[in-house]
């Protein structure tokens, strides 16, 4: 199953995204994996990747759209979520550290922890890509 969905740069749209993209896979596999687990990890993963869009990538830019395109082979999920902004530099990235109080930083970590293979692509055909991938779990019999 493929599909894709082009969405305003407006954290109002949340919901809607986050509705699309968990109704669509629930549709396909909601009887084989442990969905309820499974939903609450993408919703996570989602809505911290078109926050980020958002809030820094499309800043103060809400007429700029964004892609996010879903594929799902069996149970392995590819997640892309499409930007037109400047990109961010991966070299410059600093973990954060309990310790420091960091106030940014945390989603790379989130998504990272969350998702099997995170990979972040500069200025495609004038545009940035967020690829985000995991393969779930079946569903453990009772």
């Amino acid at each position: 199953m493929r599909t894709e969905l082009h969405v305003p740069s407006d954290l109002r749209f949340l919901r809607i995204v986050e509705n699309w993209l968990l109704g669509s896979l629930e549709l396909e596999i909601g009887d084989y994996v442990d969905w309820p687990r499974q939903s609450n990890r993408l919703r996570l993963v989602l809505a911290e990747a078109y926050s980020n869009v958002v809030r820094h990538a499309h800043k103060d830019q809400p007429n700029l759209p964004v892609l996010i395109r879903l594929e799902l082979k069996d149970r392995d999920i590819a997640l892309e979520v499409w930007d037109h902004g400047q990109g961010y530099d991966l070299s410059t990235y600093m973990a954060p550290s309990p310790e420091d109080m960091q106030d940014g930083g945390y989603g790379w970590l989130i998504m990272n922890r969350l998702m099997d293979k995170v990979e972040y692509r500069l200025q495609i055909d004038g545009r940035n890509c967020l690829k985000l991938e995991t393969s779930l779990p079946e569903a453990k019999k009772a």
